[in-house]
């Protein structure tokens, strides 16, 4: 039985913890070392549950992985197989391109970059170097968004005309936050929030980046076509010494369909389900917390489905990772740049429009110059 050496580099996401609990607990891999990237902007509430300094100590020590203080040095001194990236995004493009010059594989947390520009380096630095690029999506592993795309897929709903996503919380660091692990987030002031990663424009922050994303990915699943074009609005609602938005939206015109997306860190509680599909003979509502599908028919009756049971290599990241290397078989497609840079184009077209309040055409590898 082959195993699989693995590094983890960037810990200011807090989907690190869980991410890292996969890979700890595959018997095929062995996680050799972790290093955090420097932050661009120095947090205040330094040691705060789900911050960098609290996820990176509990990581290491949860799991037992070395910590290194250069995750540079680090990949250059393990030479591991893969590279599991959950840095801020600014940091996504650098890491992706310094693994894929070592021959290094990179699983990167979602989403791919925050432009589509920077998403195309990565995937031509992974081309280029022929390494694996994936990026892990919460939703690929999620029997009730799979599920969906079945029932879209055989028709149960007829032609998709609308898809809808609302995604969100109290923010990744709001009172009463809870990140699949039993710690729950330590009340934070407005100025140690925005001090925070995911309140500064710079560094890949705010819910549109963060849970718009989503929207983008499920939007163009679902819909089975490539978006062509966007319009977007971002603000900054309640961390105001923050200059990343907490609420967002964006409308997506696809060529038969068209898509709302919304990310929010302002909802107290899972007060909305989400996503939801329009057809012409019905509608899918999902919720993507607890993974149940409900359909409602034209004769006003509501079925709630039974998911298909997902195969072990849709389990979680790290299954899809080793069950990929063993068999040679593809990654699942949502898990694959080609996928990604489709969806990552509508984010791009959002996030555009968004700034300069007009309607934005969504670019492909063709359209995308720089």
């Amino acid at each position: 039985m082959n195993t699989y050496r693995v590094c983890i580099v960037g810990f200011a996401h807090v989907h690190i913890n869980d991410v890292a609990a996969h890979f700890a607990e595959h018997p095929q891999i062995e996680l050799v070392g972790c290093a955090d990237t420097a932050p661009l902007h120095p947090e205040l509430k330094r040691g705060a549950p789900y911050t960098r300094e609290w996820n990176i100590r509990y990581c290491s020590e949860k799991f037992s992985i070395p910590v290194y203080g250069d995750w540079k040095e680090m990949l250059a001194t393990q030479k591991p197989d893969l590279c599991v990236v959950n840095s801020e995004n600014a940091y996504h493009v650098e890491i992706t391109e310094t693994c894929a010059a070592l021959g290094i594989d990179i699983c990167i947390e979602k989403p791919m970059a925050t432009s589509l520009s920077d998403g195309l380096r990565m995937a031509r630095a992974a081309q280029t170097h022929g390494v694996r690029l994936m990026v892990n999506w919460p939703v690929t592993w999620n029997p009730g968004m799979q599920m969906i795309k079945t029932m879209i897929d055989r028709g149960d709903i007829g032609r998709v005309l609308e898809i809808k996503t609302r995604m969100g919380h109290t923010g990744p660091l709001g009172r009463g936050a809870r990140h699949k692990i039993e710690q729950t987030a330590e009340p934070m002031s407005e100025a140690d929030k925005a001090a925070t990663w995911w309140h500064r424009h710079e560094c890949g922050g705010g819910a549109m980046a963060d849970y718009c994303c989503y929207g983008s990915v499920l939007s163009y699943w679902y819909a089975g076509e490539s978006a062509t074009a966007a319009s977007g609005m971002r603000v900054n609602s309640m961390t105001l010494l923050g200059d990343a938005e907490d609420n967002s939206a964006m409308f997506v015109r696809f060529p038969h369909c068209y898509a709302v997306l919304e990310g929010t860190w302002t909802t107290v509680n899972h007060t909305f389900k989400s996503p939801i599909v329009y057809g012409e003979h019905g509608a899918i509502v999902g919720d993507y917390k607890t993974g149940k599908v409900l359909l409602y028919r034209e004769d006003n009756t509501v079925e709630e489905i039974r998911n298909d049971p997902l195969p072990p290599e849709l389990t979680d990241v790290a299954g899809a990772y080793v069950h990929h290397r063993e068999t040679g078989e593809p990654l699942h497609y949502t898990a694959l740049p080609e996928f990604n840079l489709e969806a990552l184009a509508i984010l791009d077209a959002g996030l555009r429009s968004a700034d300069n309040g007009k309607v934005e055409l969504v670019n492909n590898l063709h359209w995308q110059i720089g």
